[in-house]
């Protein structure tokens, strides 16, 4: 069985940094395709970050390119979302996501069969 668990979250000032963390447990991250996504109640899921563990291409969503960054760490069987320069408008809930083959771009939700529950980002000014 594939479990996704996600931690991190927290409620931190604008302008701070925070790192979620996605520990996966009945798959290795190797040949994944592995996502963070995210939601404000009453909306629909987010895709922020993709990674492609086959090749490491990566992809980002433009409200969060150049603050937000991806990365697997392999020897944790860990995937990380290192969040810089957090705005209030990066409150959310926090989801990771996994599929067992490559990615498709955009990351849409319906691409992928394994979820966490999710970890929440606060973000105040």
């Amino acid at each position: 069985q594939v479990n996704l668990v996600e931690s991190g979250g927290a409620s931190v000032q604008a302008g701070r940094s925070l790192r979620l963390s996605c520990t996966v447990s009945g798959y290795d991250l190797n040949s994944k395709c592995m996502a963070w996504f995210r939601q404000v109640s009453g909306k629909g899921r987010e895709g922020i970050a993709m990674i492609d563990t086959w090749d490491g291409t990566t992809d980002y969503n433009e409200s969060v390119k150049g603050r937000f960054a991806i990365a697997p760490e392999y020897a944790q069987n860990t995937m990380y979302l290192q969040m810089n320069s957090l705005k209030e408008e990066d409150t959310a809930m926090y989801y990771c996501a996994l599929q067992n083959e490559r990615c498709f771009y955009p990351p849409v939700p319906g691409n992928f069969a394994v979820w966490g529950q999710g970890t929440q980002v606060i973000v105040s000014s």
